[in-house]
């Protein structure tokens, strides 16, 4: 039976779901076609009726979700609700994004933080999807935090949330590195990584 275009589309969508989901919780080179397809409810033979190569699959799964991520944390701080600064938002953010939970939930997670290492040794496409990503949440985090002084300039103020992405990303990915061995010293990580940069976020 021929598929319309429509049920075609929904399938490549659950196929790129699925595929995000296992990259981020077993990496790259830790999740086969056959997985992907499997995870999305298809078989092995329908993946080339859809992408051209796994590498085609890495690169737009990670560019969907870190898209849909850099959307989700625009949103929150571009909220103007009575009564909530954006620094308080930020910090929302901060709180959740260096959380017990969002470390023990890989697969559901940060793409960037989940796959940083593996995206360093993939190829440029892949790499590209990285690039594109992290240079938008630069540019939303810049856009939306308070200014650290009132005359601060585009390039300070790029500069800054480029270090505090720089900063949340390296904390959940040590976080999680010890996590297992250490419970206590991976929270201690995050616990200490959120006192650090709440005050960077909470500027009048």
């Amino acid at each position: 039976m021929r598929l319309t275009k429509e049920q075609a589309a929904e399938n490549r969508r659950q196929i790129l779901e699925a595929a995000g989901r296992l990259f981020r919780e077993q990496g790259f080179a830790g999740v086969a076609v056959a997985d992907l397809m499997k995870a999305a409810g298809f078989t092995h033979g329908g993946f080339y009726n859809h992408f051209r190569s796994k590498e085609a699959i890495a690169a737009e799964a990670c560019s969907t979700v870190i898209a849909r991520s850099n959307a989700e944390l625009a949103e929150m701080l571009g909220q103007k609700r009575a009564g909530q600064k954006t620094g308080k938002a930020g910090r929302q953010y901060l709180d959740r994004y260096l959380s017990v939970e969002h470390r023990d939930a890989p697969a559901s997670g940060c793409a960037v933080a989940a796959l940083a290492t593996d995206a360093a040794r993939q190829s440029k496409e892949v790499q590209t999807s990285f690039a594109e990503g992290i240079e938008n949440v630069i540019e939303i985090l810049a856009e939306n935090l308070p200014k650290a002084k009132p005359d601060q300039g585009p390039a300070a103020r790029r500069a800054r949330a480029a270090r505090l992405w720089s900063e949340m990303v390296g904390a959940l990915v040590l976080s999680r590195a010890v996590a297992g061995a250490d419970p206590k010293l991976s929270e201690e990580i995050l616990a200490a990584s959120r006192r650090a940069l709440r005050s960077r976020i909470e500027l009048p």
